[in-house]
């Protein structure tokens, strides 16, 4: 008995959502390494968490899949690019990718609605408030750093953003916590 209950275009294409949220966790783990690298360890933890995250959302699309009856496939992913050049361009392109992802999204949403899909749409309103939030994360820490004084901050000011960012909540856990049987 055929158990699936997804078309094979939605099955593809939350599959490939699937990947790009890996692949953004990918993106947040670089810029998080490189935020390290530069002295700013808070930022680097508060990068690291959220790719976490984003990990965690890539779970959420295989878990849909696997549910509704599809498989899921992992494919290979690209390099996720070169370090920021500074804090303002890490963070204008994590406005970037946020943008990216969210039409991503929508597109998923326009497919589901075709399909008449209204499990998958429903399924799917999760993440369109998610990117909302993203979005919001993503133009806060651009206008925290324009207020710490952008490209013209001072160290001073700097630490204290560094600070801040370290201590922001997170939906996922601390990086540093984080263990094989607690991930």
């Amino acid at each position: 008995m055929d158990t699936k209950r997804i078309s094979s275009k939605l099955e593809q294409a939350l599959s490939a959502q699937m990947n790009v949220e890996d692949l953004q966790s990918h993106v947040y783990l670089s810029y998080g390494i490189w935020a390290t690298d530069k002295g700013y360890n808070g930022i680097g933890n508060f990068l690291f968490r959220h790719a976490q995250e984003e990990r965690n959302h890539a779970i959420k699309f295989m878990e849909y899949i696997l549910n509704r009856g599809g498989k899921p496939k992992v494919e290979a992913l690209p390099a996720p690019g070169n370090d920021p050049k500074n804090l303002a361009d890490c963070f204008n392109l994590v406005f970037k990718h946020e943008v990216e992802n969210t039409e991503k999204i929508y597109a998923l949403v326009d497919l589901a609605f075709a399909e008449k899909d209204w499990a998958t749409w429903n399924f799917l309103q999760w993440f369109v408030k998610e990117q909302i939030e993203e979005e919001s994360l993503a133009m806060d820490l651009i206008d925290k750093l324009n207020i710490a004084g952008g490209d013209q901050a001072t160290d001073e000011s700097l630490f204290t953003l560094d600070q801040t960012l370290a201590k922001m909540p997170d939906e996922a856990e601390m990086a540093r916590n984080a263990t094989a049987e607690n991930p």
